[in-house]
């Protein structure tokens, strides 16, 4: 303070700043206050720094580290709080604030207020069901992003897709992302590159990154707009919602098809790094070259079985053993045949001894005219055994000629098979159009297709 002619009494600012500091002390000192919660700001000191608001005005309050280590709720934008504090005068700024010393919940704000309940509207009308929302694609031919051009969101995203995937194709709707007409903005920037995708107009755009960076509750009001959550619902493409902070939710997050809690946590949805998609390639490539030689060794084993079981049915092979099982019934014949002879030849030779044991001269003279036809009945018999045997050698011989699958062929006969399966056929109603057939004569055989 200084005197001047005229006795005019002049203050300095520090001076003036602190008789007003004072007088307010006194005037108000320690008082209650409720309103809400904006501006939020937790600093890496410990101290929360924040305003409280209504209606009508707002003030600025801070919050020491001891204070604020005592507070069990976390603080946040649009909470309607009761406090208790000094007012005082941050002497440096010259703003009145209130150091606060209690918190406590009173209610949501009105901004909090209509958050819940247009969240609960649209929640009831189904928009935020989960099966609603589609998947990302996990290889998309651009990404669209609407955002504001001027803000740091823009160049944090492109910069995080471009480490991930360089070259993929990235097209910017800009738009507002605060204050008034930003959400229609919005949500028309999405409507815009539905139609112009739909339209080939743009190259196909396979997802859309609505993104922002953080703010208070104000600052991030135009997504929670309803007209913003309907056109994300309305959208053909998926949307990924890349709004504010992780701590920071909007109408917009609910109703994407994804939340990201960063506009660069959204980049990092949109597509894996392109490392990762070579070595998937290559890890593909292996295991399908693995398939590929285990289906190819498979079907080489089914080869060889489908040949070995062809061998055992081929039709040379049966005729072989129908012979075969021929030429032994004919030895067995012939065998019996002769066993039956020598039997009787056998029988003689004793009838003849007996006789010439028992040959007295007389009873030889006068038996012998008996003797005589005897013997001659007896060779006749052996004659007629001998012709009867050869009748039934020569029946049975003829018979298995019939039976013989040669002498069926000789006979102007002829066997058809299935030249894949070797199978004979026996019916037309066996074979099919376009079938392989295979047919055997008495001299070789003929391949053929059924008509």
């Amino acid at each position: 303070m200084a005197l001047i002619p005229g006795q005019t009494i002049v203050y300095s600012v520090t001076e003036v700043t602190r008789r007003i500091r004072a007088t307010l002390e006194r005037a108000v000192g320690a008082v209650w206050i409720e309103g809400e919660v904006s501006n939020i700001n937790y600093h890496a000191s410990g101290h929360v720094y924040l305003t409280l608001k209504d209606s009508g005005a707002q003030i600025s309050a801070v919050m020491f580290r001891g204070e604020a280590a005592r507070v069990r709720f976390r603080l946040k934008d649009g909470l309607q709080v009761r406090v208790f504090g000094r007012i005082t005068v941050y002497e440096k700024r010259g703003n009145y604030q209130i150091l606060l010393e209690h918190v406590e919940p009173a209610g949501l704000g009105s901004l909090q207020a209509a958050f819940e309940a247009l969240k609960r509207k649209l929640e009831a009308e189904g928009i935020f069901d989960p099966k609603r929302k589609r998947p990302i694609p996990p290889f998309p031919r651009a990404v669209g992003v609407i955002t504001s051009t001027d803000g740091a969101a823009l160049r944090d995203f492109e910069q995080v897709l471009h480490r991930r995937f360089p070259g993929l194709r990235v097209l910017v709707a800009p738009t507002k992302v605060q204050g008034e007409g930003a959400a229609a903005g919005i949500a028309a920037a999405i409507g815009l590159l539905n139609a112009a995708s739909a339209a080939e107009l743009i190259p196909p755009v396979d997802v859309i990154a609505v993104i922002r960076g953080g703010g208070s509750i104000e600052d991030l009001w135009a997504f929670n707009e309803e007209v913003v959550a309907r056109a994300v619902a309305k959208s053909r493409i998926p949307v990924i919602s890349g709004v504010g902070h992780e701590t920071d939710f909007t109408i917009c997050d609910f109703a994407a098809d994804a939340r990201a809690p960063t506009p660069s946590a959204a980049a990092e949805m949109v597509i894996r790094p392109r490392d990762e998609f070579l070595d998937d390639v290559a890890e593909r490539s292996i295991r399908l070259d693995d398939t590929v030689r285990l289906a190819v060794s498979g079907l080489r084993r089914r080869l060889v079985e489908l040949r070995d079981a062809l061998r055992t049915r081929e039709p040379r092979r049966m005729i072989r053993e129908w012979r075969q099982r021929l030429d032994e019934a004919t030895t067995s014949l012939r065998a019996s045949s002769l066993s039956g002879l020598r039997g009787a030849r056998s029988r003689w030779d004793a009838a003849h001894e007996r006789l010439r044991e028992k040959n007295p001269l007389v009873r030889v003279a006068r038996r012998r005219a008996d003797f005589s036809a005897v013997a001659e009945r007896r060779v006749r018999a052996v004659g007629d055994g001998l012709r009867h045997a050869q009748h039934r050698w020569d029946l049975a011989e003829r018979r298995l000629g019939l039976l013989s699958p040669t002498a069926t062929l000789k006979r102007g006969y002829s066997i058809t098979l299935d030249d894949a399966s070797g199978a004979i056929l026996r019916s037309v109603a066996a074979v099919r159009r376009g079938q392989r057939l295979r047919t055997q004569l008495s001299d070789g055989e003929v391949k053929s297709t059924a008509e």
